[in-house]
């Protein structure tokens, strides 16, 4: 489960020329909350800037918010980034693996830094790879893959350690359909094994497919949180993209 309480993370720029310089605060994230059950797919929805992936990013400890709290897997972020780290698998569009290794390599490295047993570790990754069609490249270096190879590889990587928190932000962006099919379904079978799973996305086809419970965020802030069948049933555009965009429009 994660939960939310008046998240908030603010920014500091400086503004203007010599002693003209003004501070100014920016709050990218501003008082948000909401609760990922386990068992449902949570989507957080919001324009390029809105304050997604600041979020998502303090839920898997990567920043440090500025107050408000997160609960993540029965671990408060405020007690160290470490312990939440282990709980959880994050998966963005930018695969960041190294170039020079192989998915097998690649997978025992993250694997022994979860601290996985090596026969966990080993049944694990062949089950990934038979999952996501890895086999066949498994021992390719990074550095010689296509884009949709690279972000089978972080799936994998993602999963490695079987989390029971899952946070995927825009993880199909740019991919092929039948890579960003493999994605769905994985999304789909964590939620069938009861992991709370929380995404972000573009591509409203995806959020219609797997949306159990949606937040949207704008300007730093939550205009809505609620379930995904209520917003349909509430919906006075004639379709999804539409009636987001009015919403944020309307905020």
């Amino acid at each position: 489960m994660i939960q939310l309480n008046q998240l908030t993370k603010s920014f500091t720029t400086k503004t203007g020329k010599g002693l003209k310089k003004e501070i100014q605060t920016v709050n990218a994230v501003n008082q948000v909350s909401f609760e990922c059950k386990p068992g449902r797919i949570f989507s957080l929805l919001g324009a390029n800037g809105a304050g997604k992936t600041t979020t998502l990013r303090m839920i898997a400890g990567i920043i440090n918010p500025t107050s408000g709290s997160a609960i993540v897997d029965g671990v408060d972020i405020s007690q160290g980034n470490d312990e939440v780290k282990k709980r959880i698998g994050f998966l963005t569009g930018s695969t960041g693996l190294y170039e020079r290794l192989n998915p097998d390599e690649t997978l025992d490295f993250f694997g022994k830094l979860y601290q996985l047993p090596a026969a966990e570790l080993k049944e694990r990754k062949e089950y990934l790879f038979e999952k996501l069609g890895i086999n066949e490249f498994r021992k390719k270096r990074m550095g010689q893959m296509s884009t949709g190879m690279k972000q089978k590889v972080s799936i994998a990587r993602t999963l490695i350690h079987n989390p029971e928190v899952l946070i995927f932000d825009e993880p199909t962006s740019g991919l092929d359909v039948i890579t960003a099919e493999s994605i769905i379904d994985l999304i789909r079978e964590s939620k069938a094994n009861n992991k709370t799973v929380i995404f972000s996305s573009h591509i409203m086809s995806e959020v219609d497919l797997l949306c159990d419970d949606l937040a949207i965020i704008n300007k730093g802030s939550i205009i809505y949180n609620d379930t995904f069948d209520n917003f349909k049933n509430d919906m006075k555009a004639p379709n999804l993209t539409q009636e987001f965009i009015n919403r944020v429009k309307e905020a």
